[in-house]
């Protein structure tokens, strides 16, 4: 929450910034964007989080666009309990995708989309995967898990999007509720009891919630089923500061 809040934070600095700049009226309007995601790495990480768009404008004031990119579960190394510590990771990785249909609320903007105040429904979907290397503490012994959680979330934002000299963009999704559908997957390999694999199974659940945004309001008292996988959904929010270029 605290990350979230700092991103808010930035782009309401930015916002006064840049409603100071003057944008001659003559300059012609540009069609397209090419952008990268700046706040998806302040909070997953710069080096496995990578983000590109491209919007294109329909109509005079709709546009659609298309975002994707690899990303990663944050915390390497996170998630030691009282009976299972994490050696290592062996593999982290995963894809972002996802798609907005805005309108550029005419009677609020000066100019044509894209660019100013718009409003529209989203989509998004993320896919992380990671494999672990656990030790029980009592025994020594090790043990392997592999994870899968799925993403999909789907709302309405509103967001304000500015084009600089005509040229820069700066594009800030100040507020995006939705809801968000959760599929989490575990697989483990070793020999363990059944109560040891309890045990390992909360702490793979705790180790979520120690690192990833939000994810400790949306599985708060929630475990593993028999079948190592925990399906639920929520109430969450979406916001985002892209950087781009028009042409």
């Amino acid at each position: 929450m605290k990350k979230q809040a700092y991103i808010l934070w930035v782009a309401l600095v930015l916002c006064n910034h840049l409603q100071a700049q003057k944008n001659p009226d003559s300059l012609p309007a540009r069609k397209n964007i090419i952008r990268y995601n700046v706040s998806s790495p302040v909070l997953f990480g710069f080096d496995k989080t990578f983000i590109l768009g491209y919007e294109r404008r329909i109509k005079t004031n709709q546009s659609v666009s298309l975002n994707f990119g690899t990303t990663a579960l944050p915390g390497r190394g996170i998630g030691d309990s009282e009976d299972f510590e994490v050696v290592r990771d062996f593999k982290n990785n995963g894809y972002n995708f996802s798609a907005d249909y805005r309108f550029y609320l005419g009677k609020l903007n000066k100019y044509s989309a894209p660019r100013g105040v718009y409003v529209g429904p989203y989509y998004s979907l993320n896919m992380w995967r990671r494999q672990s290397e656990w030790e029980a503490k009592n025994t020594g012994d090790l043990v392997d898990t592999k994870m899968n959680v799925n993403l999909h979330m789907a709302g309405v934002q509103l967001g304000y999007q500015f084009v600089f000299y005509n040229r820069f963009t700066l594009d800030l999704v100040l507020l995006g509720p939705g809801v968000g559908f959760y599929n989490v997957k575990t697989e483990t390999e070793g020999t363990l009891t059944e109560e040891q694999l309890e045990k390992l199974q909360k702490a793979v659940i705790d180790r979520l919630q120690q690192r990833f945004p939000g994810f400790n309001l949306v599985l708060d008292g929630k475990r593993l089923d028999s079948q190592g996988t925990l399906t639920t959904n929520s109430i969450g929010f979406r916001y985002l500061i892209h950087i781009g270029v028009a042409f």
